[in-house]
């Protein structure tokens, strides 16, 4: 689905901050029971143009002079950036090292115990696996845009920071290479594959092939998850992308560019799902995460997003 077929989305009630349990269920009531107000120019008008992906040369002369809106001049986004640790770099260079080996072992196993009849429960496979990742993308993704703030012990400047530096500077992951790029989501998939190559060497013939297609869907959902955030990187390269990935993001086989940009309209609260963005509009149409969102700041009072707002007014 691109922007001419696009339907309204929804949008968060903005407003100030609310006092008591009766204020927060009374904002959430309203929303559930509100018309969706982002619209198709809405989204042209507020994302990420392709002839200028940062978007400031929209803004007037006296804005700039307070400091670029986002981009890699942002304030903000430059301090995030300098939060990346040579202990952050190891960690993925060894996750990538370890993931991609185990992949490699377990594709090994999977065409050894692979037998033709069994063709179609591997595409049936492949297909769960697509769109489990694609909802746990989603899932990851919210949690890490919405809660939680860089301060917090180790998985704040190792974790979050991230998330919070590409609403800010949406074009830094086309400048980050492929180690920085996948090595969180190939460690994702390490405890996966490392209990998948278990179950094949330890088992009996007879026990793997009885759990030959619940094999092959983690096996594939593991490969997507671990490929997404390269999938999410291609969706902001408008240069240079292998005519094989353009086909694909063309018939949103993998999450297209103008697709993503939704994302992209502060204040970043839809379209979540990064691996093929098939469940977006689902998700989307029954509200699925501002409910979370309303059910987890009614129970606790916490504002979602509000971390990644303190970093986007940085200007000094």
């Amino acid at each position: 689905m691109d922007l001419v077929t696009l339907r309204p989305c929804s949008r968060r009630l903005d407003g100030s901050p609310q006092d008591g349990p009766d204020s927060v269920l009374k904002i959430s009531s309203t929303f559930l029971t509100s018309t969706p107000i982002k619209t198709e120019q809405d989204i042209l008008e507020k994302s990420m143009p392709e002839d200028d992906p940062n978007s400031n040369s929209e803004v007037c002369p006296a804005e700039l002079k307070r400091g670029p809106r986002w981009g890699p001049q942002h304030k903000g986004a430059q301090e995030l950036a300098n939060l990346y640790s040579s202990g952050k770099r190891t960690q993925e260079i060894v996750c990538v090292c370890l993931c991609i080996s185990l992949m490699i072992l377990n594709l090994y196993l999977i065409v050894r115990h692979f037998r033709f009849e069994r063709i179609s429960i591997v595409i049936m496979a492949a297909a769960c696996g697509i769109l489990t990742a694609d909802f746990g993308s989603g899932l990851v993704h919210w949690a890490a845009d919405t809660w939680g703030s860089v301060e917090l012990p180790i998985i704040g400047k190792n974790f979050l920071r991230p998330f919070r530096e590409h609403h800010i500077d949406p074009t830094s992951i086309t400048r980050h290479d492929f180690i920085e790029t996948n090595g969180d989501n190939f460690m994702i998939a390490i405890p996966i594959l490392g209990r998948l190559a278990y179950n094949f060497l330890s088992r009996s013939q007879a026990e793997i092939q009885q759990d030959f297609a619940f094999s092959a869907y983690l096996f594939l959902c593991s490969i997507f998850v671990a490929m997404t955030n390269q999938i999410h990187k291609w969706s902001h390269t408008y240069w240079g992308l292998p005519r094989w990935v353009i086909f694909l993001q063309d018939y949103h086989i993998m999450l297209p560019r103008r697709h993503h940009r939704i994302h992209h309209v502060a204040p970043h609260e839809t379209y979540f799902c990064i691996t093929t963005g098939w469940l977006n509009w689902p998700l989307e149409k029954i509200r699925f995460w501002t409910c979370l969102e309303n059910l987890i700041e009614y129970t606790t009072g916490c504002r979602p997003r509000d971390d990644d707002m303190k970093w986007a007014q940085k200007t000094q």
